[in-house]
């Protein structure tokens, strides 16, 4: 995808949430979703709380994860509303790789229950989550869906919800618990085009099969194209273009890039390059 049908695509997805969609919808009159729950959890011996948004769709339906790829319409969350919640960290659970018109996206099917982490601004109190978030769903066609969800967390309730855990359980493995030694970068200006060029070679394990790179630049206005990668022995390789969806010129900061590795045996996620 070019960054012309790039800006188209965030265009159409902004008007079609402004026209489309003005309120809150719910999975009882939005096509392609049959259930939104917002599973309240239990309040943490370090004080912090975990909750869980478990979203069901309709048989051949799918959506997407907090980076979708280029057909993919990204989520978002509002947390407008809360009280006594100081920060609210979304757990992606380990996503699937799709191929839709010759493009990859990146997302879930059928279900996915995605873990809250919520910091309270008083841990002894009850906390007030409530908010929407913005996804895409598609099947044949993609549409937006605004979900809004409300709840009472109390600070008494300390038996895990059973679902949530198995949903922390299914989230990609760290560099560390995969094996990854070393992320080589390099970053140079695209040649007759906008933008960089970053090339990453990442000292890992294989994670099975075919491995799908995806990369993340630590900045939602910076455009990040589906990358080409291959292995070589014991290094993975990988290239893409990174281009600001505003045309400026912009800085990569190393630390903040983000590698999700996945292949058919497991998923891992690499923050930062090492040199």
């Amino acid at each position: 995808m070019g960054m012309t049908q790039f800006r188209t695509l965030v265009s159409s997805f902004a008007l079609a949430l402004a026209t489309v969609l003005p309120a809150a919808a719910t999975a009882s009159d939005m096509m392609g979703l049959s259930k939104v729950e917002l599973r309240p959890g239990w309040r943490m011996a370090d004080g912090t709380h975990m909750a869980g948004l478990h979203i069901v769709l309709e048989p051949g339906w799918k959506t997407y994860w907090r980076a979708p790829g280029d057909v993919g319409i990204p989520p978002q969350f509002d947390w407008a509303g809360s009280e006594n919640i100081e920060a609210v960290s979304a757990n992606w659970p380990t996503p699937l790789v799709f191929f839709e018109q010759g493009m990859r996206s990146v997302g879930y099917m059928s279900e996915v229950i995605i873990p809250l982490h919520l910091t309270a601004q008083s841990a002894g109190s009850d906390m007030q989550i409530a908010g929407e978030m913005q996804i895409g769903i598609c099947k044949d066609i993609c549409i937006p869906a605004t979900l809004a969800f409300a709840a009472t967390l109390p600070p008494d309730v300390s038996r895990p919800d059973p679902v949530i855990a198995a949903a922390l359980t299914d989230r990609p493995y760290s560099a560390r618990e995969a094996g990854v030694t070393q992320v080589r970068c390099s970053i140079d200006p695209a040649t007759g085009k906008d933008g960089l060029i970053l090339r990453a070679s990442i000292d890992m394990p294989s994670a099975g099969g075919t491995e799908f790179v995806v990369v993340e630049a630590g900045n939602p206005l910076v455009w990040v194209a589906e990358p080409d990668s291959y292995r070589e022995g014991g290094t993975l390789h990988a290239s893409t273009r990174l281009v600001h969806v505003e045309g400026g010129s912009f800085a990569l900061t190393r630390s903040e890039l983000r590698f999700t590795v996945i292949g058919e045996s497991r998923a891992v996620d690499i923050l930062g390059c090492t040199r």
